[in-house]
């Protein structure tokens, strides 16, 4: 890429509970993001993306127009950083159906966390979040910015109150990621990225097809 074009990072708020605090830290992170000379960034908020939660097992089967709207702005991205709480020491149903709604806008991209919790910091999520971006291709980096407890951070105003640890490790990340995404993005141009095919039999169970046939379930998995 051009040595003064700017990388675009989208940073993902994962929940879409009422009430979340998804929103306040992905807003955090996106204002020190702004402020490098590196990025241009987008902020996807799924709650508002109204991705279904219910897909078709078929892969020819045409995306519904929700998962077509966003695709565009996954695809332009050349990294994300994935905003997640922890729901019983893993990350909320809604971002693994977002992952799961797409493939290659993930594909040779690096992926950084910043999660939220109590004891944990969010960290156990963020350990699952690794392996599931792993199996799409895309590129974790090690470096993570964790809030710990992080309601005892709010100020009277509803904003964070930021501490050093947070801004040395937002940089470090956000260090990473662009190194990352600068040699990733030439590697894409230049030779393309291709997963090798693997036979998934489960895209041909006839009971997790749209319109299944349900008599095709033998009878023993229901009676055992």
């Amino acid at each position: 890429m051009a040595e003064n074009e700017r990388l675009r990072l989208a940073i993902i708020i994962g929940s879409i509970r009422k009430g979340r605090f998804g929103h306040v830290a992905a807003e955090w992170l996106a204002a020190r993001a702004r402020l490098r000379h590196d990025f241009d960034v987008d902020v996807i908020d799924l709650a508002t993306a109204w991705l279904p939660d219910v897909m078709s097992a078929d892969p020819a089967a045409p995306r519904p127009q929700a998962v077509k709207d966003l695709a565009p702005w996954l695809g332009s991205a050349d990294a994300f950083v994935v905003v997640t709480p922890e729901h019983n020491q893993t990350f909320p149903a809604s971002l693994k159906n977002a992952i799961d709604w797409y493939d290659e806008e993930w594909h040779a991209k690096p992926v950084g966390f910043l999660s939220y919790g109590g004891a944990s910091s969010g960290l156990c999520a963020v350990a699952d979040l690794r392996q599931i971006f792993s199996q799409v291709h895309a590129v974790p980096v090690s470096e993570t910015v964790s809030f710990h407890n992080h309601w005892d951070r709010l100020g009277p105003d509803g904003n964070l109150v930021t501490s050093d640890e947070w801004e040395t490790s937002a940089r470090l990340m956000f260090d990473r990621i662009s190194w990352w995404a600068t040699v990733l993005h030439r590697a894409r141009t230049e030779t393309g990225y291709q997963p090798a095919q693997v036979n998934r039999q489960e895209r041909s169970a006839p009971w997790t097809a749209s319109g299944s046939d349900v008599s095709a379930i033998p009878i023993r998995a229901f009676s055992d």
